[in-house]
């Protein structure tokens, strides 16, 4: 939403979009660390162990891998892009974003199909 309303020069809704779509990515961290740190409370490790094999486990993987890489690069770049967004320094905060949001889409979508592999489709016995 946020891409479409910069694209149509809607700065205001950008802005608050964005703000928006960084706060709950905030939430979703918080509630992640939370949640791994119960996994490790209850089962002694803070990972679920993937139970798929075959091509459903390559595939698993093949998303994962750059998934994870990706994602620890995302608190490195988000902040300085909103920053930048915020203090309207269009054209660094332009250059920057076009780096940031393919990432973010790329973390944000492969962690939904990541999940449903792994509680969903291929759920540990």
């Amino acid at each position: 939403m946020g891409f479409g309303f910069i694209r149509r020069k809607q700065v205001a809704a950008h802005r608050l979009c964005m703000i928006a779509a960084f706060v709950l990515s905030m939430l979703f961290l918080v509630g992640y660390v939370l949640h791994k740190v119960n996994l490790h409370a209850v089962t002694g490790s803070y990972n679920t162990v993937f139970s798929g094999t075959g091509w459903a486990r390559t595939l698993y993987f093949f998303i994962l891998i750059p998934h994870v890489v990706l994602a620890m690069l995302l608190p490195l770049l988000t902040p300085p892009t909103l920053f930048l967004g915020l203090k309207m320094n269009v054209k660094t905060h332009r250059k920057l974003a076009h780096i940031t949001l393919p990432i973010w889409l790329y973390v944000s979508v492969s962690g939904v199909f990541i999940y449903f592999m792994l509680y969903h489709w291929y759920p540990a016995v």
